[in-house]
Order: structure tokens, then sequence, then C-alpha cells
């Protein structure tokens, strides 16, 4: 089916309300005014739901402050509240707060109706009826959340059609078709929204989805498809239960999948996704799309070759719509198609036997860690180019470290010298400094000079990356000479072992 490429999809985004029901998730005040602007003013959403009436006194004062902002900046018509079928009790909570808005909750099937407020259609519609009439007296906008609906379509259609049919004569403004059990598929999305729009044309529909078999971006597709006007979402996928539709998700579905239009800056997404998780504590999947860490970083060398190559593996959804770079992993699986890639965006330009060697180093260092970064990058450089050029007559076979509480550090080591293997064991104030002892032990045994070490430091890649490659740089003084040696390592112990080695052979 195709639709008209200039149709405007209406986002109304329920972060604040709705997807703070994620479990463990709770906003202050100033939290949700930020991502409120955020929203509103940086991305460009139509709408947002901010809270719940009657929650608590801390709502009460959030929505307060959200609605002194958005007075100040124009927004206050497109904030908006959840309110119930309670008389003037969720009516006087809202304007009370400040809030010109009331999305009221009703009951979308039959078995809600019955069971649940155990009464008949006939007193339910009677009952929105009179909230709506009292919007009306206070200058409140409603729109109307049929909930359950998808239930009531599957099991009770009589009685949503009896719903609409008491309703649809009001002032109401939006009818809000939520899957609240998350229970639907494209399917049958398709034709339940279709039947609402054939029944009441005139009306305007929204579709609020959620993710509980993982269908929530797929089913707004459907609905949109079947003619909706608006849909809802929430900032990475937060919501009760499996969450509802990723914002990030649905806008780049309905811009690239339905070649429609909405009227948000894509460019904004990645910064309010953030902030987000900031605030929620709900860390973002690295590969969820279009904000994850890793789904605009290619890992594959063949991939890095293919782009250079007129971008023989790009899609639609280049990183830099969504105010982010593509990125080249460099790990065991990268070629030097990804390690130029990473070169160029450093400046710097590399001889094809320097590549050999930064790839192998790459490689072996990629078997110890996920990826390693492009940050990591002239790290291994320096490591690679300065002292892969010393023969190795020295070398370190094995080696053990042990840390036990209470106990000094121990070190055992066994370490090849001119052919012959030689071991020995110390303790020490460190496990850097047991190894060491081990060492000095070995070369006093053959009357060797050991130097010594007049400096350590330790330094990471910018980032702060708990899983950054760590670089040892250790300065010593041998029989009057100062000279530094660098290790490069996962592990910070290991890289000044490294270091340590490379010293033992520079002096043989």
């Amino acid at each position: 089916m195709r639709l008209p490429g200039n149709k405007l999809i209406e986002i109304m985004d329920t972060t604040l309300r709705d997807g703070e029901q994620t479990s463990g998730v709770s906003f202050s005040a100033h939290e949700k005014v930020s991502i409120a602007r955020q929203l509103l003013s940086d991305l460009g959403v139509n709408r947002i739901e901010i809270a719940s009436a009657r929650v608590s006194e801390g709502e009460y004062d959030a929505v307060k402050l959200t609605v002194r902002w958005a007075e100040r900046a124009g927004y206050l018509s497109r904030l908006e509240v959840l309110g119930f079928v309670d008389g003037e009790t969720s009516l006087n909570w809202i304007k009370s707060a400040g809030c010109k808005v009331m999305n009221l909750l009703c009951k979308g099937s039959f078995k809600h109706v019955t069971e649940q407020l155990r009464k008949t259609p006939e007193q339910h519609i009677a009952d929105i009826t009179e909230v709506v009439n009292k919007t009306q007296e206070m200058g409140i906008e409603v729109n109307v959340y049929l909930e359950d609906w998808s239930n009531g379509m599957l099991h009770s259609p009589e009685y949503v059609y009896q719903l609409m049919d008491g309703l649809k004569d009001l002032p109401i403004k939006r009818f809000m078709l939520p899957d609240t059990l998350g229970i639907l598929n494209p399917r049958n999305t398709y034709f339940f929204c279709k039947e609402m729009l054939t029944r009441w044309p005139k009306l305007h529909f929204d579709f609020h989805a959620h993710n509980d078999y993982d269908l929530a971006v797929a089913n707004v597709y459907s609905a949109i498809v079947a003619g909706v006007k608006g849909v809802h979402t929430t900032v990475n996928g937060l919501g009760e239960r499996a969450g509802n539709p990723p914002l990030s998700s649905v806008l780049a579905v309905i811009h690239d999948q339905l070649k429609l239009k909405t009227s948000l800056n894509e460019k904004k997404i990645n910064q309010v996704s953030k902030l987000v998780e900031t605030y929620s504590g709900i860390h973002i999947s690295t590969n969820k799309p279009i904000v994850g860490e890793h789904v605009f970083t290619q890992c594959a060398g063949i991939h890095a070759d293919g782009d250079a190559k007129n971008n023989l593996y790009f899609n639609d959804l280049l990183p830099e719509r969504f105010g982010r770079t593509r990125e080249y992993a460099l790990g065991k699986t990268s070629g030097r198609a990804n390690i130029r890639k990473n070169l160029e965006s450093l400046g710097i330009e590399m001889d094809e036997e320097s590549m050999r060697k930064v790839t192998e180093r790459i490689i072996e260092l990629g078997d110890k860690k996920e990826a390693v970064t492009k940050e990591d990058l002239p790290y291994i450089i320096t490591d690679v180019l300065r002292h892969d050029a010393i023969e190795n007559k020295i070398k370190l076979l094995n080696y053990s470290l042990s840390l036990t509480q209470g106990l000094k550090p121990v070190a055992s080591l066994k370490i090849e010298i001119e052919g012959k293997a030689y071991e020995e064991t110390a303790s020490g104030d460190g496990q850097y400094d047991a190894f060491v002892r081990a060492l000095r032990k070995i070369y006093k045994s053959l009357s060797k000079p050991f130097p010594m070490l007049t400096n350590y430091s330790v330094s990471i890649p910018p980032g702060g990356r708990t899983d950054a490659f760590v670089q040892t740089v250790i300065s010593w003084n041998h029989e009057g000479v100062d000279f530094k040696t660098r290790g490069l390592d996962a592990d910070q112990t290991e890289a000044a072992i490294k270091a340590t080695v490379k010293m033992l052979n520079k002096i043989a």
C-alpha cells in the first residue's frame, strides 16, 4: 500500500509517564524538566505525557515545575497528564498543577468494565461523559485512552463499538488505542486499526504499543499503514514489562520504511537517548538500533574494505543523520582496511611493513578484549614500532603472580637468558615489585647488573573506559644512561612486565 508522502505522523512521547513505570526508574522533578526540554525544544516531539494524576505529592511538584518551564517556553499545550474517570478528582489535580491537557483512561474491553469497575457499559459511558463535560467547563482539552483496547477487539468488539458510538460526538480531540498487554501482531494491528478508521473516519486515532512479543515497532508500522495519525513512544523503549516502542527506532521506520514525515530533528535523538540513559540508570544495549554504542561500528575487515569501494556496506541509516559517526572496530576480525580507516581519522600515515606489524599486534591484543578502540591505536603503534626492532635475546617463559589478603604478594617466574632457563620466586610490596625482586635474584646470581627503576607511569586512552588498554612507561638508569620502555596490555601489571622484558633486551 502506498501512503501519501506528505502525511505528517504525530509523535506523543510518554517517557515521563509510561516510561517511568519501568521497574526501578523514578525521575526527579528537575530531571523531568530536563528531559521535557530536550524532547520538545531540541528534538521537536509533538506532545509529551509527563505524569499520572494523583500519584504523589512529589509527582504533583514535578508537574508544576515542568508546567512553569513549558509556559515560559511556549509549550504548555503540548504537555499531557493521565487522568481517571473519577468525577472531578483527577481534573482538579491537573488544573491545580497548571496543565491544560488530560488523557482520560477509560476501559476498552468488556472484561475490564465488568470485572474491574463492576459496571455496565452504559454506566461507564455515562461516567466518561460526565468527566468530558467537566473538562469543557474547566478549560481542559481531553484525549481518551481505550485501555485494553486490543483485548477488546479480540474478545469483545461489540463493546468497543458501543463505547465509541457513545463517545464519538463528545468534545474529545484524540482517541488513543492501546495494546495494553502487548498481545498484538502486525497483521491484527492493521485490521483492528483499519476497522476503527473505517467506522469513524472523521476521528483522530493514536496507537499505543507495548513490546511484550518484541513486535512494538512492527505494530506501529502496521498502525500507520492502516491510517492512524499519531503513535506513542518512549526514549530507549522504557516502559512496563518489556517496554514501549523506542522513539529512535519508530522515527527511523517512519522516515525510511514508510517514507513519511515527522516534525522531529533526527540529529538530536542520540543526545536525548544518552540523557535518559543517565537519569533512568537503564543501560542502552550496545546493539540497540540507532542509539546503541556499536550499531555504527564495522568489525569485519571486508566491510571496511567495501565501505572504501563506493560504500558497499552502507544502508540508509547513516550515523550522521542521528548525530553520530561511523567507526571501524579494531580486533581479531579486523584487517588492514579497518586499521587504515582509523589511521585516516587520526591523520597518521604508515608504510606497508609497519602496517603489517601493527595489524599483527591488534589481532593479538584483540584476543584479550572485546575490541580495540581508535583511542588505543596510537599506543599500539608506539609500542610496536619503537620496540619490535629489538632482538629478543631474553624471553619470559612463564610467570605466576599471587595476591592474598593479609600476606605479601608473591611472584614466581621462569626466564631464558642466552639460551638457558632460570627460575626464581620472591615476595614484594606489590605484584610487580615481587616480579622485579625475583628478576633481581636471577641477575644477582649471574653477576649481571640490573638497572635502577627511576620512574613509573600508567596511562589509558581518553574516555576513561574500564576495558581500555593500559600503557605503562618505566624510566630506567643503567650504568649512568637514562632510557624508557613501554608496555601495553589490558592488565596494568602485565603491561609493566612487558616494559620490563623490553628493558632487559635493550641492555642485553
